[in-house]
């Protein structure tokens, strides 16, 4: 199943749906806004395939574009098993660090 975040209008991040639950797995103990980290642990738990970025409250939006542009491709490159997907994992979580980027 593919899922998708809306990191902001017209820029949006697709990935499998393993792919989008690890990013979120990440987020979620990072986050010091505790509304936004129960929003995506509930996001994973539904199994909803989506996240709008700029529907969150400021705060939980803005510390998710920081973590996302400071240490996910390392940690994904720690994290993530061995095997023939993971160069393209972190492919796409670079495109991801990138749209975070360009979203501040």
């Amino acid at each position: 199943m593919a899922a998708l975040i809306m990191v902001r209008p017209g820029h949006d991040w697709q990935a499998t749906g393993g792919l989008f639950e690890w990013t979120l797995e990440y987020l979620i103990p990072r986050l010091d806004d505790q509304k936004t980290a129960a929003w995506l642990r509930m996001v994973v738990a539904e199994d909803l395939g989506s996240l709008w970025i700029p529907d969150l409250p400021d705060a939980g939006r803005e510390e998710i574009y920081a973590l996302l542009r400071s240490d996910l491709v390392a940690a994904a490159h720690r994290e993530l098993p061995e095997g023939p997907a993971k160069s393209d994992a972190l492919a796409q979580l670079r495109e991801l660090v990138a749209l975070a980027r360009s979203a501040s």
